[in-house]
């Protein structure tokens, strides 16, 4: 074994020691705390478990991120800690990136590129970004994958599941395991930068006539699977914007909306990331004019009897009309559903489409402090669960919640006032499970996604 090798090694045994030790002393005080019957975490430990996992390169960064949206799988405590982590990880040094560029693209590299900056635009879970020019001048972005990460996301996706099974066992109101598979096969697929390549090209196409959302071009001769090479395209952070006038607000919060529900009303696709570090703000003449969708790594298609589900769910609720609600959580893979647990998962769906069911302006939260948006009704979910349950999660709703969630939390920083009624109708009109099936293939298919 190289000396490279064994510093590798050494260093992975570490980290999988470092993310077990972390996760094994969470589970242990959840377990204790519903063993015991009192929902008090120590805070303290909650904040130095968002430290370790935060220095930490890899999936389990994105995990910790992902459990914190869902309503009740971690304590109060370590939920709002969780979603105080940043993709910030320390970056790799020019040594090193030099040494994985040689492998990516060959020994001269360097000559492919009109520049390189050796210092990271941006550090993520997964790799890092430097700016760089083409040959040609353009300003593009090089994503590059940190070494190791598929053995990395085998080690956490392992680790996940010893606390998703734990959970379990300590409360039987939630089957956790379709999630499970969910977020593992979506994070596994964030390792494969072809598939992302093919995620942005899918984007590009259904935004194509999108004014208030920019997608960046590929550059195929300047990626492979573990490098992606898109245009560089200017744009300041969204929450730089919390401060500035409504309208400006109500802009990118449009924008926001925008980027979301038009792919997945009209193509069946979704982004599931709701970081904010995937988008950014463009300005034209010095004032907001829309947002750079930035990163492809977590891209959902869903079939499109599912997005028939949203449609019909939504209207049902719209209308009261209980059959058509039954028709939707059955079409989305829910089973056994009696009439208490249908009541129970309405109240959920009501959080989530309450906004687009009130026709007037106004904020999503509508006078609920953002502390507790959504508190309420996941606590009380959670109690007639334990009641009524237990419930099998469908996977497919499990990126539709979290990016219904991600996408109100920015309207929550932004404080947006608008017709979220408006706009969803909007999004959805005309809606047909056949020619959202076409325009799916279509898409698909000219985005080199179709077998995929």
């Amino acid at each position: 074994m190289s000396d490279l090798e064994k510093n590798r090694f050494s260093a992975r045994a570490a980290r999988y020691a470092s993310v077990g030790a972390n996760l094994t002393g969470v589970a242990a005080r959840i377990a204790g705390a519903k063993l015991f019957g009192t929902s008090k975490m120590d805070a303290s430990n909650a904040a130095s478990l968002m430290q370790a996992l935060g220095g930490l390169k890899g999936p389990i960064m994105k995990v910790a991120q992902l459990l914190a949206t869902i309503p009740d799988v971690l304590p109060p405590e370590y939920a709002e800690e969780l979603q105080k982590l940043q993709s910030d990880a320390p970056p790799m040094g020019w040594t090193f990136v030099k040494r994985r560029m040689m492998a990516e693209l060959g020994e001269n590299w360097q000559e492919r590129f009109g520049s390189f900056d050796k210092n990271p635009s941006a550090a993520a879970s997964l790799g890092q970004v430097h700016r760089a020019t083409t040959l040609e001048g353009q300003n593009i972005a090089c994503k590059l994958q940190y070494p190791d990460m598929q053995s990395a996301v085998e080690a956490d996706i392992k680790q996940l599941q010893v606390l998703f099974a734990l959970h379990r066992q300590m409360d039987k109101a939630i089957d956790t395991r379709e999630i499970f598979k969910e977020i593992s096969e979506r994070v596994r697929e964030e390792l494969d930068y072809y598939q992302e390549a093919k995620n942005a090209k899918l984007y590009a196409y259904i935004l194509r006539d999108e004014p208030l959302v920019r997608v960046p071009d590929m550059h195929d001769d300047l990626s492979t699977r573990r490098l992606l090479t898109l245009n560089w395209l200017e744009g300041n952070k969204i929450l730089g914007y919390k401060e500035h006038d409504q309208s400006t607000r109500n802009l990118i919060s449009t924008a926001m909306f925008q980027a979301w529900w038009q792919p997945l009303s009209s193509y069946g696709v979704i982004h599931g990331d709701p970081h904010l570090g995937n988008y950014t703000v463009f300005e034209e003449n010095g004032q907001a004019a829309g947002i750079n969708l930035l990163d492809y790594g977590c891209v959902r298609v869903f079939p499109p009897k599912f997005v028939a589900g949203v449609v019909d769910l939504y209207y049902g609720l719209l209308h009261s009309e209980r059959a058509r609600i039954v028709q939707a959580y059955e079409s989305w893979g829910f089973k056994s559903l009696s009439n208490d647990l249908i009541d129970v998962l309405n109240i959920w769906a009501k959080f989530i489409f309450g906004p687009l069911l009130d026709d007037r302006i106004r904020t999503i939260a509508d006078g609920v402090s953002p502390a507790e948006y959504g508190r309420r009704e996941a606590f009380e979910v959670h109690q007639a669960l334990k009641k009524k349950g237990p419930v099998t999660v469908p996977r497919e709703f499990v990126f539709m919640d979290r990016a219904a969630i991600g996408l109100g939390g920015v309207f929550l920083h932004l404080k947006a006032e608008l017709n979220f009624y408006d706009l969803f109708n909007t999004a959805i009109e005309g809606f047909s499970l056949e020619t959202l099936s076409l325009k799916q293939a279509e898409a698909l298919d000219l985005a080199g996604l179709l077998n995929s």
